[in-house]
């Protein structure tokens, strides 16, 4: 877990330190006071693009320099930072006490999660936002799985460049593909194990007042890629995209107690849903890895009863750390005691 983060430049906050517990750390201000921001900050110290996958030199504060940095040392004493320099917007880099690395590195030493308002339509959103949420919780029990990951979309890439050409290289093709069915098997594999697991121990968990869901995966089977993408070569290249793979996978949702698909329930179902996912899951990390995740909770609170804010808070105590944002502090009045309880305004916190 985090004990310091700092913000340099970072959307609002031109300098911002935090000096986070080992448990819960709320943030409350009014709307446009920067407690997303914050959020986003730590989401950047896992690989990816972070909870709003925003371009990097949307990030760079307005006004200021140009570059941005993110900074955390974890309670193992260990540092970790991000961002970007002046002239160079949009290449991010990435330290590990003080050393360069590639951003997939930081999967090893934190594992985290988050919960947006933007993700409340999950459920009934194309595959792809299911595919990349699918990918974050595989992420977490399997770090390997980003680089695996960029290593197939590379190569996805290159072979969709190479059927748009006039006469494509088929040897080139070969290689490309093989590539692809190496490390497509792999991701499909983590995805299928990550599931499974999952599917587990939401079947273990307590009722409560969180829905209970049932996962399936549907689609993108890595059986023999290299041979279908050899064979669909004409096919994809008159779609110019190719259309076999695990990136044509689909996380499939279910809730258990009204035996109907995540996509045809209430809105409040759905959230309920996701969150009862995302629970089951920290608790599946921290038992499997021995390392509880930092679970980012932007907004939750403010959208539950107290029946289940108070649950909530409950099934997360003494969990690992837990960041949560609302605009009122009364929102947070259930949660421990010794939460961090932290005023944010903009360019700063009180």
């Amino acid at each position: 877990m985090l004990s310091r983060l700092v913000l340099t430049d970072f959307r609002n906050h031109p300098q911002l330190t935090i000096e986070p517990g080992a448990g819960f750390v709320v943030l409350f201000g009014e709307n446009g006071a920067g407690k997303t921001n914050i959020l986003e900050a730590v989401s950047l110290l896992a690989p990816g693009r972070g909870l709003r996958r925003a371009p990097l030199t949307a990030m760079a504060r307005q006004g200021g320099p140009g570059g941005f940095g993110v900074a955390a040392s974890l309670v193992e004493d260990v540092d970790l930072a991000t961002g970007t320099v002046v002239g160079a917007p949009e290449r991010r880099l990435v330290r590990v006490q003080s050393a360069p690395v590639a951003a997939t590195t930081l999967a090893e030493w934190l594992t985290i999660l988050w919960l947006t308002p933007a993700m409340d339509r999950l459920f009934v959103e194309p595959a792809a936002e299911r595919r990349r949420f699918l990918d974050r919780l595989t992420l977490a029990l399997f770090p390997a799985h980003a680089r695996h990951a960029n290593r197939y979309e590379a190569a996805m890439r290159d072979r969709n460049r190479l059927l748009a050409e006039p006469r494509p290289d088929p040897a080139w093709l070969s290689a490309l593909e093989a590539r692809m069915a190496e490390h497509g098997a792999a991701i499909a594999a983590a995805r299928a194990e990550t599931v499974a697991l999952l599917a587990e121990r939401l079947a273990v968990e307590p009722d409560g007042p969180f829905a209970r869901a049932r996962l399936a995966l549907e689609g993108g089977r890595a059986d023999d890629l290299a041979a279908e993408l050899a064979r669909g070569r004409t096919r994809d290249a008159a779609a110019g995209r190719t259309l076999s793979g695990p990136h044509r996978a689909d996380l499939l949702v279910t809730h258990v107690a009204k035996d109907q698909p995540a996509a045809l329930c209430s809105t409040g179902e759905q959230k309920a849903l996701l969150l009862g996912i995302v629970l089951a899951h920290a608790a599946l990390v921290a038992d499997r890895t021995g390392r509880a995740p930092v679970l980012l909770l932007d907004e939750v609170a403010a959208h539950l009863d107290p029946v289940r804010r108070l649950a909530l808070f409950e099934r997360l105590d003494g969990r690992g750390q837990v960041w949560m944002t609302g605009t009122e502090p009364a929102l947070f009045d259930g949660a421990p005691a010794d939460a961090l309880r932290l005023a944010v305004h903009p360019g700063g916190t009180g």
